[in-house]
């Protein structure tokens, strides 16, 4: 068996008295979708930091790829890349949808003027925006547009994982199931890891391989997703899986 491409040991934060994230151990392999779910204040927020390496950790180790994972750098960005809960509050509301998306490229010095162009009309292609929205700000998309905008960024330095952080939360349910349909899709076309955070098991059981339940900074329960959600075993997943409907059909619309 292959090394992870992530993997996270032992790895704990603490803020003060409190333990934001407590000894938890984890791995994704190249091309696998491992959901992180828990309710608001569980740790899965931090545990994405640290791996975006955003947050150092108390203790414990974050390796990516091979590396350890010891703050920003270029070497890291070329290899994880974030996509956050507000497609609003996450683009620069100054720049247009080209400059959003040629970012990456341009503070990694990948490729050359044209090459960046080429690149930044064949990401919005592969996120399903047309091409003409490329001068628009962002308050001129809407709520899926902008989220699709920034999947788009975040491929644009050809990332072997994207930390998904609560990425459709924001969004209506029917937008929720296409953007959902967009990630899917890419891992598929792409083979892209994922480490998808969310609050909801419902809006993971038709994208993720495998779930790891977050429970006050403890990962209580993990296991694929058929197993999890046919015979839970902690209680609190049990609790999850009662308290929300679950997206039981994805559509493959491309929003308008």
């Amino acid at each position: 068996m292959s090394e992870p491409l992530l993997t996270v040991e032992g790895l704990e934060v603490r803020f003060g008295k409190v333990h934001a994230v407590a000894g938890v151990d984890l791995h994704v392999g190249s091309g696998e979708v491992l959901a992180v779910v828990g309710e608001s204040g569980s740790g899965k927020t931090t545990l994405g930091r640290c791996v975006l390496g955003l947050q150092t950790p108390t203790a414990g180790t974050v390796t990516l790829d091979g590396r350890a994972v010891t703050g920003v750098d270029a070497t890291l960005a070329r290899t994880v890349q974030p996509v956050f809960q507000d497609p609003y509050s996450s683009l620069d509301p100054r720049w247009p949808v080209a400059r959003t998306v040629r970012e990456p490229l341009d503070a990694l010095g990948i490729g050359t003027p044209s090459e960046r162009e080429a690149r930044v009309a064949a990401l919005l292609d592969s996120v399903g925006l047309e091409r003409g929205l490329a001068r628009r700000l962002p308050r001129e998309l809407s709520g899926g547009q902008r989220q699709r905008v920034a999947i788009a960024a975040a491929l644009a330095p050809e990332p072997a994982l994207i930390v998904a952080d609560e990425p459709v939360s924001a969004l209506d349910m029917l937008v929720q199931a296409q953007i959902l349909n967009l990630l899917s899709d890419l891992r598929e076309r792409l083979g892209l890891a994922l480490l998808f955070i969310s609050h909801d098991l419902g809006v993971v059981r038709h994208l993720a391989d495998r779930v790891a339940v977050m429970y006050l900074g403890r990962i209580v329960e993990e296991g694929s997703v058929g197993d999890v959600f046919a015979d839970p075993a902690h209680e609190y997943t049990r609790a999850l899986l009662g308290a929300q409907p679950l997206v039981d059909h994805l559509t493959s619309h491309t929003e308008p």
